[in-house]
């Protein structure tokens, strides 16, 4: 006599919401019987999940996880399952190996402005009266002319009487 499942106890078993199993089931991952309106699982439907989870660790879609779980029913069997589910690995390990390059990129480029900006704080520290190039810096509270510009003072907040975007003080 075969073991049977009730959809709480795999959801227990495996980690996940009855509402995944459901989920696989709808997708026809999961065919199992019917007392009533309960779901009966055997062992068949218990290896079927473990597979699926097992794929969407690994990263394949769920069309792959269907091919690659239907081909053990079907000829050739288990054989020409486990060669598709080695193509399909060494496909998915060429992707990843793809990606981790591009992060590796994006990690040394993000390190570099990093090391920049570090640099840039220590300058400012220094000297904070001058900009990177060591020039005076401008004070923006003083016009062209060194005198601070009394006309925006007395302006509201946003006024636009002058050309050029309002001035938030």
């Amino acid at each position: 006599m075969s073991v049977i499942y009730s959809i709480g106890a795999l959801a227990r078993e495996f980690g996940v919401t009855t509402r995944t199993i459901r989920f696989y089931q709808d997708e026809g991952l999961l065919s199992p019987a019917r007392r009533d309106r309960t779901r009966l699982f055997d062992s068949r439907d218990r290896t079927r999940l473990k597979l699926i989870l097992r794929g969407k660790r690994l990263g394949f879609s769920l069309a792959e996880i269907r091919e690659i779980v239907d081909m053990y029913e079907a000829p050739p069997g288990e054989a020409g399952q486990l060669a598709l589910l080695i193509a399909r690995i060494e496909a998915r390990r060429a992707r990843l190996l793809r990606q981790r390059e591009d992060i590796e990129v994006a990690l040394r480029e993000l390190d570099a402005v990093a090391a920049r900006c570090a640099g840039r704080l220590v300058s400012l520290d220094r000297d904070p009266e001058t900009d990177r190039d060591g020039d005076p810096r401008q004070d923006p509270d003083r016009d062209m002319g060194g005198e601070p510009d009394r006309e925006s003072d007395s302006e509201p907040l946003g006024h636009r009487g002058r050309r050029g975007p309002a001035v938030v003080r």
